[in-house]
């Protein structure tokens, strides 16, 4: 892939969003960050403030998005707007990448889930590096399979996501940095 022509789409958050930005200013790639006016975040490269008209468009139904996740999302602004600017992330990205914990109901944890579960109702390739398991695992069809060594994954679209945990490990940083390194060496 040439490196000029990649576009990474996150959130700038603290945690896997910053992690991944950091690394795509590392190898030159362009970054966009989705938020919204009064959101805290620690990268401002490729910062794009959605307006309340354009939060709109990926306004979801919190009561759906807490069945499907089988945990209850509070409706307050925050997290709507939090949920919002994930589905910018997704919607712009063909291909997912996400830091996080994949749980027995075959979820992932935290407001990180519903990307994960949104690239998989948009049948987008989805990659989680699960921290507690030290692995990463692809989404195939209606179940995870985990990656073995040497078969990690490679960005292969050049609008890819990244996105994930504000609460990043060492695995999951160093996890990020392979991603980066045996994509674009």
């Amino acid at each position: 892939m040439n490196k000029e022509d990649a576009i990474l789409f996150s959130g700038g958050a603290q945690g896997a969003e910053a992690e991944f930005g950091a690394n795509a200013e590392k190898y030159g790639i362009e970054e966009v960050n989705f938020t919204f006016e009064g959101h805290t975040i620690v990268r401002n490269r490729g910062l794009r403030v959605l307006n309340h008209e354009e939060l709109k468009n990926g306004d979801i139904s919190l009561e759906y998005v807490s069945k499907l996740m089988n945990r209850r999302y509070t409706d307050n602004a925050t997290i709507r707007k939090i949920l919002q600017t994930i589905w910018y992330q997704i919607n712009n990205g063909q291909e997912i990448f996400v830091i996080g914990e994949i749980l027995e109901d075959k979820t992932v944890k935290g407001g990180t889930g519903w990307g994960a579960e949104f690239s998989k109702l948009c049948n987008k390739p989805l990659h989680v590096f699960d921290q507690k398991r030290n692995a990463w695992f692809t989404w195939q069809k209606t179940q995870w399979v985990e990656r073995k060594k040497g078969d990690e994954p490679v960005i292969d679209q050049i609008h890819f996501a990244g996105t994930g945990t504000r609460f990043l490990a060492e695995n999951g940083k160093k996890a990020v940095s392979e991603l980066f390194a045996r994509t674009f060496r």
